[in-house]
């Protein structure tokens, strides 16, 4: 059985023989709605590549202690996948950043596309990003993930072809491409961005937008993918060709 995931904000100065505390929400979940025990085996992550192990040491109402045991230090997954996932209506962006998140991308950056359905404005904007970051955090500790993706702010077309510029190779997929996902050359390390459309499609400019600052626009295949989907078919694709998959 996996044991129990909790999220710190820093595990600086903590090694075997060490106790680290963990307070607020995180400790009142684990120990009032979860029951958690004194002498339960839990693993704690920065969410930046290090992860503690060991039984805890004492609980209060919004706090617990743990024990260090064992110390993990895991560098960075390298080729780091960012996904630019258009706003999609409803629930269906919480969705995309779960499964996004349990395969492993490093960002994810919310789109405001033209023909996105959603529109986020003033405290709806602000909502909707709580809850994506919210996910993509359980979504991780879930996942056992030892670094956590990052939930940007909302980017605009002009930012999201600035992300395209810097990336070692970019993807925005069109049912209307001509080359397949397959036929791209993935780097071995760097960064990926892949940027997924909205349920009314791209618009051409922004598909202009994107191949003048050097993105590939790709199609997965014969089939067209829910906006929520997309992301993580051509991910997957393109992390089983990296040595992260193998």
């Amino acid at each position: 059985m996996s044991l129990p995931v909790h999220l710190v904000p820093d595990l600086a100065g903590a090694d075997v023989g060490s106790q680290v505390s963990v307070e607020g929400d995180e400790a009142h979940h684990a120990v009032a709605v979860r029951r958690l025990r004194v002498g339960e085996q839990v693993v704690l992550t920065d969410g930046a590549g290090t992860s503690v192990q060991g039984p805890v040491a004492s609980t209060g109402k919004r706090f617990f202690a743990v024990t260090v045991e064992s110390v993990r230090v895991v560098d960075a997954p390298t080729p780091a996948v960012v996904v630019v996932q258009a706003i999609p209506k409803g629930d269906r962006g919480e969705l995309a950043v779960e499964v996004l998140t349990e395969i492993g991308v490093a960002e994810i950056v919310p789109w405001a596309a033209s023909r996105s359905v959603a529109v986020w404005k003033g405290e709806r904007a602000a909502k909707s990003l709580a809850r994506w970051r919210s996910t993509a955090r359980e979504a991780a500790k879930q996942a056992r993930r030892a670094w956590f993706p990052a939930v940007a702010e909302p980017a605009s077309t002009t930012d999201v072809a600035a992300l395209v510029a810097d990336a070692d190779l970019a993807v925005v997929l069109h049912e209307e491409a001509s080359a397949p996902l397959a036929s791209v050359a993935v780097p071995a390390a760097g960064r990926i961005v892949v940027v997924v459309g909205p349920e009314g499609g791209l618009a051409p400019d922004e598909v202009d937008a994107f191949v003048a600052a050097g993105a590939v626009s790709v199609r997965l295949g014969a089939e067209v993918l829910r906006t929520s989907t997309a992301g993580v078919a051509a991910v997957s694709a393109l992390l089983a060709r990296t040595a992260r998959w193998r």
